[in-house]
């Protein structure tokens, strides 16, 4: 059987605690050390805890940040492999037809497209006239001449694109180079 305690009264002191039989009796210095370690303890537990929350929004911030990055940059791959048709249809709207019916159907087919991905964020370079950047601008063509400046564009045989401000794809184009 358990020994039971005697229960105190309330309102009674509670019996001072006697050091056991070979420990080293309770001191003040004991006390203080002991409470200087264990405020030293828990300050340092409070810095851990503090560099983990620290820690933990970082990773929030940049896992939001990676995310929104994501979302809008996702459909840039889509956007991409739409270009080439973009393309065929501003050649094919260059070539005359006979059934004028025809012609303003893909006309009409060709805005909507254009449209609708200046909607998403694309946005044409515009080229021609404006000054070679080999940022903007792949040249294919150097022509010398003395019509136009040193390293002005003057013709545009693929156009190019930014998307959502970063570039999707350089405008391929003739420069103009200063006759020696």
């Amino acid at each position: 059987m358990e020994e039971t305690k005697p229960v105190a009264e309330a309102g009674a002191e509670p019996e001072a605690t006697q050091p056991a039989e070979g420990a080293e009796p309770v001191t003040l210095e004991t006390l203080a050390a002991e409470r200087d370690r264990l405020a030293e303890e828990n300050a340092s537990l409070n810095d851990r805890l503090l560099r983990r929350q620290a820690e933990f929004e970082n990773f929030r911030k940049r896992a939001e940040r990676e995310r929104a990055e994501f979302l809008e940059y996702a459909s840039t791959e889509a956007v991409r492999a739409l270009l080439p048709v973009l393309d065929d249809f501003e050649r094919a709207l260059k070539v005359e037809s006979a059934d004028r019916d025809y012609a303003k159907g893909m006309e009409l087919i060709y805005q909507r497209l254009r449209d609708n991905l200046v909607k998403l964020g694309l946005e044409p370079i515009s080229s021609v006239g404006s000054a070679f950047d080999h940022n903007l601008h792949h040249a294919i063509q150097k022509e010398e001449t003395e019509e136009a400046g040193d390293n002005t564009i003057l013709e545009e045989f693929q156009r190019g694109y930014n998307f959502r401000g970063r570039l999707l794809r350089p405008a391929m184009v003739k420069v103009a180079v200063r006759k020696a």
